[in-house]
């Protein structure tokens, strides 16, 4: 049964919390951006933007420290690997977090236009 991440829900008042939840909902991998694709920590398997599909995100801002603030993007990959991707915002966004992202998302607007 695929989770209903959009609704309103009092897990993601932290971003501890909240990956706590999608963990615990089969969103294990841990992956990182690199100029080469997403890599999945435990296995260093690369996957292109056609091979991923973001599930949903979450930003959670630092109230009392800018810093703090961050992205949760829950994942999903053609070959059924789940997991989670971590990005800071502002000055602290990773560029190859923010191009590979908006990469899946352009390839997802263009699948749904034609």
């Amino acid at each position: 049964m695929k989770a209903d991440y959009n609704k309103s829900t009092p897990y993601i008042q932290s971003m501890v919390s909240c990956l706590s939840k999608v963990v615990d909902d089969g969103y294990k991998e841990d992956f990182v951006a690199t100029r080469e694709g997403l890599e999945s920590s435990s296995t260093r398997k690369l996957y292109g933007p056609a091979e991923v599909k973001v599930i949903t995100s979450f930003r959670f801002e630092g109230f009392s420290d800018p810093h703090d603030s961050a992205v949760l993007y829950v994942i999903e990959t053609a070959d059924g690997v789940k997991g989670t991707l971590i990005d800071g915002c502002g000055t602290l966004a990773d560029p190859m977090v923010y191009k590979f992202i908006a990469d899946v998302e352009s390839r997802s607007e263009k699948l749904m236009i034609n």
